[in-house]
């Protein structure tokens, strides 16, 4: 009962926290408020703790990074299409995998599934470098355009293929994929760094699962985080890895 109560009362301070915390955009922003009660109540309500983490969710103008038919939408607790048949995850999903990597701002970090480059920015926000990859060109070039205008100078994009990784700025800190193969990809192993963490969904269409792999020792030690529906990892040719 004093644990319960213990977590009730840094919900409350959290959440308190969250809504005095200052927002750094430098552009009008009509979507402010928004934000900070998406932030409230899909991401610290659900347990993120992290302050680096919050802080990143309320900087970052999310629905900038959707079709703009989708805007009044962005806020809400949900993924939404953003073309070429992917999404943007939801924002509690975005938040749960960027803690769960315990960034800092020292760190290079590895995205494999660039998307609508939210989580890059999202990444961005936090570590000194951020090197993502994406293999849909007409995605890609359409994030690298948004994330430099937006003045997210340490994002790197690529147009290529994710399971390979990215091998001439390797090893990375942290490992972030944001679309799942059915197994967990051996570059990306090998591209991690001793002592650093992969955050991935694994498995089929259907059902997949949301795994932390730590690496000790080279060895890759791993833990379920939690059930997950990502879009798959996809080859040039469309077909599942």
């Amino acid at each position: 009962m004093r644990q319960k109560n213990f977590y009730t009362l840094f919900l409350v301070i959290t959440i308190f926290f969250v809504s005095a915390l200052p927002v750094k955009n430098t552009f009008s922003d009509k979507y402010e408020k928004v934000r900070q009660r998406m932030v409230r109540d899909q991401v610290v309500a659900r347990g993120i703790k992290n302050q680096k983490v919050i802080q990143a969710m309320l900087n970052v103008p999310r629905h900038l990074f959707v079709p703009t038919n989708y805007e009044r939408m962005a806020y809400e607790d949900r993924p939404l299409p953003i073309g070429a048949g992917q999404t943007i995850s939801q924002p509690y999903i975005v938040a749960l995998m960027t803690e769960t990597l315990e960034l800092n701002k020292n760190m290079k970090v590895l995205e494999i599934g660039t998307g609508s480059g939210y989580q890059s920015a999202i990444l961005a926000e936090i570590v000194n470098e951020v090197y993502t990859i994406e293999i849909i060109e007409s995605l890609g070039k359409k994030a690298k355009k948004l994330l430099s205008g937006l003045g997210y100078d340490n994002v790197h994009v690529k147009i290529g293929d994710g399971y390979k990784g990215w091998p001439a700025k390797a090893p990375f800190d942290a490992i972030i994929v944001t679309c799942a193969p059915t197994d967990i990809p051996q570059p990306l192993k090998k591209q991690l760094k001793e002592g650093g963490r992969m955050i991935i969904p694994v498995g089929g269409s259907i059902v997949q699962e949301l795994a932390l792999l730590e690496k000790k020792a080279g060895t890759l030690k791993k833990k379920v985080v939690a059930p997950v529906r990502f879009v798959p990892m996809v080859r040039k040719d469309g077909k599942q890895y």
